[in-house]
C-alpha cells in the first residue's frame, strides 16, 4: 500500500498499530447489534437506541476530554484509549460466558468506546504533526486513508465468516485483541515525544503567540536544548502545573478556533453534515435491500464492501493530484463529486441490476471520499496550531458523531412516515448542497515552526 516515500520506523510502528485496530473494527462490523438481536432479543428500537443514543453519549462523554488532552504528551493518551476499548469491550464475552450479558452493559459499552475513538483520533492527529514534518502529512493521512479501504474490504467478509462460525461474540474478542495489539504497537514507536505547548493564561497571550513564534524561530530550534536545563525546568513547572486543571471555557476552545478560522468553518459545516447525510441512510438501505427488494444478506454486503475498493484506488491518487492541481482545488472538485452519488440509491430496484445500481454508485461515491479524505485532514492540520491540534479535532469529531446520531434517528422517522425510498431520496437531494460549504478560497494556512521531533 505504501509508495517508495519512506516516512521512518516510528511512523511504521503507528501505521502498523493503525492497522490492526481497523482490521479489528471490521471484523466486529455489526457485531453489536446482532449481539442484541440473537442473545438479547432486542427489538428494532433497542438495536438503534444501541447504534444511535451510544454514539451521542459517548461525544459528549469526550467533550471534557479534548482540552484534558491538549497539555499532555499524546502517545500516553494513545496507549491508554486502546487499553481502555481493550477492557471494555472485553467485558461483553466475559459476561456472555457468565450468564450475565445485559442490554445495558451493551449500551454503556458503546458509550465507553465511543468516548475513547473520539479522545484517541484527535489525539493521533496532534502526536502525528509532531512526528513527522508538513510536507509528508499528506502521504501519512494517504496511507491510513488506503489502509481504513483495504480492511473495510476484507474485515467484514471475514468477520461474517467468523460470526457464522463462532457467533458474534467471538468478533468481538478480536477486535478487543486488535487494541491490545495496537497499544503494544503505538508503545514501541519510541523516542521523545516533545512537551505539550504551554497554556496561555490571558486573551493577550494567545493573540500574541503567533507573532512571537514569527518573530524568533532562533528561540523555537533551541528550545529542546534549553529544556534539558534545571533553571528552565524549574521555570516551566509552575505553566504544567496549571495544565491540570481544566476550565470551563476550555471546553469550547476547539469549536471557537474552527468558527473563527475563514477556511476551517465552512469545511467543518461541510463534512459533519454530508457524513451525517451519508450515514443516515444506510439503515434505511438495509430495510429497502433486505426487506422489500428481497436481496440476500450476502448480497448487502458485497454491494458496500466490494466499492470499497475505489476508496484505496482514491487514497492513492490524493498525492499525485495535489501536486498537479493544488490542495484546494483538489478539496473544492472532489468535495463537490462525492455529492453528486447518493441520490442514485433512491433509483435501487430489485434484482442484479439493482445490485449493480448499488455497486456503480457506492463505487462513485468512495473513491471521492478516498481522494478527499486524506486530503481536507492535512488541510485541517496544516491550518491548526500544534498547541490547539487537540482541542480542534476532539470538538470537530464530537460534532461529526452527534450530527450523525441525530441525523440517523430523524431520518428513521422520515422512513417510516414517507417510506425508505423517498427518505433516501430526500437525503440524496440534500447532499448535493453540500458543496456551498467548502471554502471558496485559499487561506494560506498560519505559519509555524517546525516541531521538535524526537530522536531514538
Amino acid at each position: 500500500m505504501g509508495s517508495g516515500h519512506r516516512l521512518g520506523r516510528r511512523f511504521g510502528w503507528l501505521w502498523g498499530a493503525y492497522g490492526t485496530s481497523a482490521l479489528g473494527t471490521w471484523l466486529a462490523f455489526g457485531a453489536f447489534p446482532l449481539i442484541a438481536i440473537q442473545v438479547l432479543h432486542a427489538g428494532p428500537a433497542e438495536v438503534a437506541a444501541l447504534s444511535s443514543v451510544g454514539a451521542a453519549v459517548g461525544a459528549a462523554v469526550a467533550v471534557p476530554l479534548g482540552p484534558w488532552v491538549e497539555f499532555r504528551r499524546k502517545r500516553p493518551v494513545l496507549i491508554a484509549m486502546d487499553l481502555v476499548r481493550f477492557a471494555a469491550l472485553l467485558t461483553i464475552p466475559a459476561a456472555y460466558a457468565l450468564g450475565a450479558l445485559t442490554f445495558l452493559q451493551l449500551l454503556l459499552v458503546s458509550v465507553v468506546v465511543a468516548a475513547a475513538d473520539i479522545t484517541f483520533r484527535a489525539a493521533s492527529g496532534a502526536y502525528l504533526k509532531t512526528l513527522l514534518p508538513a510536507e509528508d502529512l499528506l502521504v501519512a493521512n494517504a496511507r491510513f486513508e488506503s489502509t481504513t479501504w483495504t480492511t473495510t474490504i476484507i474485515g467484514p467478509p471475514l468477520g461474517g465468516a467468523a460470526i457464522g462460525l463462532l457467533g458474534p461474540v467471538a468478533t468481538v474478542v478480536a477486535d478487543a485483541v486488535s487494541y491490545l495489539l495496537s497499544a503494544l504497537g503505538i508503545r514501541a514507536t519510541g523516542g521523545q515525544e516533545p512537551p505539550p505547548e504551554r497554556r496561555e493564561t490571558a486573551p493577550e497571550r494567545q493573540e500574541a503567540a503567533p507573532d512571537r513564534r514569527e518573530t524568533a524561530p532562533e528561540r523555537q530550534e533551541a528550545a529542546p536544548d534549553r529544556r534539558e536545563t534545571a533553571p528552565e525546568r524549574q521555570e516551566a513547572a509552575p505553566e504544567r502545573r496549571e495544565t491540570a486543571r481544566l476550565r470551563a471555557g476550555d471546553l469550547l476552545d476547539g469549536w471557537r478556533y474552527i468558527l473563527a478560522d475563514a477556511a476551517l468553518r465552512p469545511l467543518f459545516f461541510n463534512t459533519a453534515l454530508f457524513n451525517a447525510l451519508v450515514m443516515a441512510a444506510q439503515p434505511l438501505m438495509a430495510v429497502l435491500m433486505l426487506g422489500r427488494l428481497g436481496f440476500e444478506p450476502w448480497q448487502y454486503g458485497l454491494a458496500f464492501a466490494a466499492p470499497s475498493i475505489g476508496g484505496l484506488l482514491g487514497s492513492r491518487l490524493a498525492r499525485p493530484l495535489v501536486t498537479r492541481y493544488g490542495q484546494h482545488h483538489v478539496l473544492v472538485v472532489v468535495g463537490t463529486l462525492r455529492a453528486l452519488w447518493s441520490v442514485g440509491l433512491a433509483f435501487t430496484g430489485p434484482g442484479t441490476w439493482g445490485l449493480l445500481l448499488v455497486m456503480g454508485v457506492e463505487l462513485g461515491l468512495i473513491f471521492c471520499c478516498g481522494v478527499f479524505n486524506p486530503v481536507y485532514a492535512t488541510y485541517r492540520l496544516e491550518r491548526t496550531p500544534t498547541d490547539r491540534v487537540t482541542r480542534t479535532l476532539s470538538a470537530w469529531a464530537v460534532t461529526t458523531k452527534a450530527s450523525t446520531a441525530l441525523l440517523t434517528a430523524v431520518w428513521g422517522v422520515l422512513g417510516g412516515l414517507l417510506g425508505p425510498r423517498t427518505a433516501i431520496g430526500l437525503a440524496g437531494v440534500l447532499l448535493l448542497a453540500t458543496p456551498l460549504l467548502l471554502p471558496r478560497h485559499d487561506h494560506p494556512p498560519q505559519r509555524e515552526p517546525e516541531p521538535a521531533r524526537s530522536h531514538t
